[in-house]
């Protein structure tokens, strides 16, 4: 345990950079927060998530799809696709994660959602590059070239322009999405979370590439910022939800 009231849980060199899991108890909500660095930046904290929860509730609620066979594009903490499971509808959830050292903590129950996805029928981890994938034609699925997903749900760079690592960057374009489009059975959605307010030129992006494309503005209470530092107020993060049909 750390001078500041860390623990460091885990810490891995990575393509991306250092990656460090830490956990630090925050006595003013009498919780443990767990916080994911990636060099010298904050990745995500289990401190606040509604965006993230938001983005596979938001997502989803756009099928008419009597059973969902959905992708997840970024574990994280997990908070996505513990949100997808949560709808009765969903049959599976593929959960594509680029850092191997990310699928580990679920694996071994070092962040506090890794039990319940790990021992949840319906959900299966893959390493693997989602961007790359969606490049690839024979699919997410390396054991059924053939598949097609009701929803693919992304969550891995900040924003559309502000990228974990540029060699993302060809997929927010048309051409991109036109690629991520493939992957999709007819009347299937494609949502992305992302840091701040909605972009406008990514919303018209999704809308040329799409039959429907909106953006959702999510707000949420930030009690704290990473290192104890008070916000007082509020954060901001956007939902875009497109689909391959008309919006109902």
């Amino acid at each position: 345990m750390s001078a500041l009231g860390y623990q460091e849980l885990d810490f891995r060199q990575t393509p991306l950079g250092d990656l460090m899991l830490r956990r630090r108890r925050a006595p003013e909500i009498d919780e443990d927060i767990y916080e994911v660095k990636l060099g010298d930046a904050f990745l995500m904290t289990s401190l606040f998530h509604e965006a993230e929860r938001q983005l596979a509730r938001r997502g989803l609620a756009q099928s008419d799809h009597a059973e969902l066979d959905i992708v997840v594009g970024g574990l994280g903490l997990g908070y996505t696709a513990a949100a997808a499971l949560e709808d009765p509808r969903v049959t599976r959830v593929l959960v594509v994660e680029f850092l191997a050292a990310v699928i580990e903590w679920h694996e071994r129950g070092l962040v506090p959602l890794g039990p319940e996805l790990t021992a949840d029928p319906r959900c299966r981890f893959l390493h693997a590059d989602f961007f790359e994938r969606v490049c690839d034609r024979s699919g997410f699925d390396p054991d059924n070239p053939a598949r097609r997903f009701d929803a693919i749900l992304l969550d891995i760079d900040h924003t559309p322009t502000h990228l974990l690592d540029q060699s993302s960057a060809p997929f927010y374009t048309e051409s991109g999405l036109h690629g991520l489009r493939h992957h999709l059975k007819p009347g299937g959605i494609f949502a992305m979370w992302a840091d701040g307010n909605p972009d406008p030129a990514f919303t018209q992006h999704l809308g040329r590439v799409f039959a429907s494309a909106e953006a959702h503005t999510i707000r949420f209470n930030n009690p704290m910022a990473f290192d104890d530092r008070e916000t007082g107020g509020e954060s901001t993060g956007a939902v875009y939800v497109a689909s391959t049909e008309p919006a109902r």
